[in-house]
């Protein structure tokens, strides 16, 4: 039996729709971000502003207790930690040493490039490890990606062989296949983003809290940095002494480098 075949779509119509879904799409793309950054700017605004007075309160207190130390002389302080801090430096013992650059380190920087998660704490300086850090990446993201679709389909390939076995013994293949899919799931979500945190609370001193924060940005690839498993091996020691935690703790923020002045009061041999 003859069947009339379906006309095409005018061509002016399919890109008339097309301009209005692209405009919708790129609208609701920015309304995105804009919630994000009024979300953003509400929660960690007014923390930010009061670790600056922080940090200007602590500074003030140190010029005032200790009066042969100048601004310029602390500003300068400041800086020369933040910058040993950012180049690889280890600051943590009576000697600086470029700790984070270890082997361990270097390890952790290959790992956390390739996987394009890349936390910021730590970067090359030099030019020439700059240019290995460009051709290295350029070969080890797709050898990433090639290795993780590998995976993928073994993972697949696995599922998919136990929703057959399951569905020979149920004679039910579509509930088979579910079950199999549900488990592969929760043993995906058990494994990776909520038995981990467990361990980051043991390892690392984090809050479960914490662990998960860390889990989830890990496996997104945003990587902030704010939080960096295997601190204590890339330093200098395993377990740092309680005044040198704390000031490895407070570094991150604004306030946190005047935490030398607790340093200094109970001697300065540190410094």
């Amino acid at each position: 039996m003859y069947r009339p075949r379906a006309r095409a779509a005018p061509e002016g119509r399919v890109r008339g729709c097309a301009v209005p879904s692209t405009m919708l799409l790129l609208l609701a793309y920015l309304a995105y971000l804009a919630l994000g950054t009024g979300v953003f700017w509400t929660l960690e605004g007014r923390a930010a502003q009061d670790s600056s007075r922080s940090f200007q309160r602590d500074k003030w207190e140190l010029l005032q207790n200790f009066t042969c130390l100048d601004r310029p002389a602390l500003d300068s302080l400041i800086r020369d930690v933040v910058q040993a801090y950012k180049n690889g430096a280890s600051l943590l013992s009576n000697t600086t040493s470029m700790g984070r650059w270890e082997l361990v380190g270097s390890f952790f920087f290959s790992v956390s490039t390739i996987t394009t998660i890349g936390y910021g704490n730590l970067s090359p300086n030099t030019m020439a490890a700059r240019l290995f850090c460009i051709f290295f990446a350029l070969v080890g993201i797709p050898l990433n990606l090639v290795v993780l679709n590998r995976l993928g389909h073994l993972m697949q390939q696995g599922v998919n062989h136990c929703a057959s076995r399951l569905g020979g013994t149920w004679q039910d293949p579509d509930k088979a296949r579910w079950l199999a899919g549900s488990g592969a799931l929760l043993s995906g979500l058990l494994l990776f983003l909520l038995l981990p945190p467990l361990l980051f609370s043991h390892m690392e001193g984090w809050s479960y809290t914490e662990g998960f924060y860390f889990a989830f940005i890990t496996l997104s690839t945003v990587g902030f940095g704010d939080y960096v498993i295997a601190s204590c091996l890339i330093s200098d020691t395993r377990k740092p002494n309680r005044d040198w935690q704390t000031l490895e703790r407070t570094s991150k923020s604004s306030g946190g480098l005047l935490k030398y002045r607790f340093l200094a009061g109970h001697g300065g041999s540190h410094l």
